[in-house]
């Protein structure tokens, strides 16, 4: 006798049928596009264009810019500042470039974080940053990821500042002296996953805000190559050899890497021990 899941499993068997439809064009509003020599592109021009108009941007006047976010200018709370003008809904174009950022435009990922910090309470600093971003967008509306795939291997690049946002006229934040963590990796030289946030903690040097980075970055790797190691048990046709295991980590800070490579107990580190030394 089958069971009642059992039954129902034949009877999805029976009435599920699947039909080609071809090659993949268009995916959650993100388009495909394939070329002859096997580069695939991905970019997201509607939602781009959905982004220019709630910011009222489409005219063929608008200044364009070629950086999503100034070097000169960090953005802070500004409690004494302008208030924003609502000449457009934050909270919403703030969704739309996190969907984008997330999905097709990884340089957006710091500009993007700056503004989304302060949804609560936007000043009309705030609101310049992201109409700055818009008119970047506006240059670089059919632009997105290349993926051009090669050796079959993981690579991550990954750098952090120490607590690079700090100014004295904020020094009350205490957000304000954390460090950034910035990091992506990549298979076979395309990018899976990328992140630009302010670290949790405060570190109390450049190497251990670096190392936090490193460890923090060394996670996500950690589940992925688990997760291609039973992908290919499971028998799912990866493309994979022996070095599935292994990944390439670039690190600019010598302390950083001296500290992966022989994980040193002493009073200045040992607060680490749990926390960040596990990756190693």
């Amino acid at each position: 006798m089958k069971s009642n899941v059992d039954k129902a499993i034949c009877l999805v068997k029976t009435k599920f049928q699947l039909g080609e439809e071809g090659d993949l064009c268009n995916y959650l509003g993100i388009k495909v596009t394939k070329l002859p020599d096997g580069t695939i592109t991905l970019s997201q021009p509607h939602l781009i264009d959905a982004i220019l108009t709630d910011l009222y941007l489409q005219s063929a006047r608008t200044t364009e810019r070629s950086t999503p976010a100034l070097s000169s200018i960090l953005l802070h709370r500004d409690s004494k500042g302008v208030p924003f003008d609502k000449s457009f809904h934050y909270r919403s174009v703030i969704g739309k470039l996190n969907f984008l950022e997330k999905s097709t435009r990884p340089e957006l990922a710091y500009a993007v974080h700056q503004c989304a910090r302060f949804c609560s309470n936007p000043k009309r600093l705030h609101g310049e940053a992201i109409e700055h971003i818009g008119r970047y967008l506006l240059s670089t509306s059919e632009q997105g990821i290349i993926l051009r795939p090669k050796q079959d291997t993981f690579d991550c690049q990954v750098d952090a500042s120490h607590a690079g946002e700090w100014k004295r006229e904020t020094a009350s934040n205490e957000d304000m002296a954390k460090s950034r963590t910035g990091y992506i990796i990549m298979f076979a030289g395309c990018p899976l996953i990328w992140l630009s946030k302010l670290q949790t903690e405060i570190a109390l040097s450049f190497t251990k805000a670096e190392y936090i980075a490193l460890s923090t970055a060394t996670r996500e790797i950690i589940y992925l190559i688990d997760f291609f190691r039973e992908a290919k048990d499971k028998g799912v046709p990866i493309n994979v050899n022996n070095a599935v295991v292994r990944c390439k980590i670039f690190e600019d800070n010598s302390g950083a890497i001296e500290m992966a490579k022989v994980p040193k107990m002493c009073p200045r580190t040992k607060h680490l021990n749990i926390k960040y030394h596990h990756f190693c």
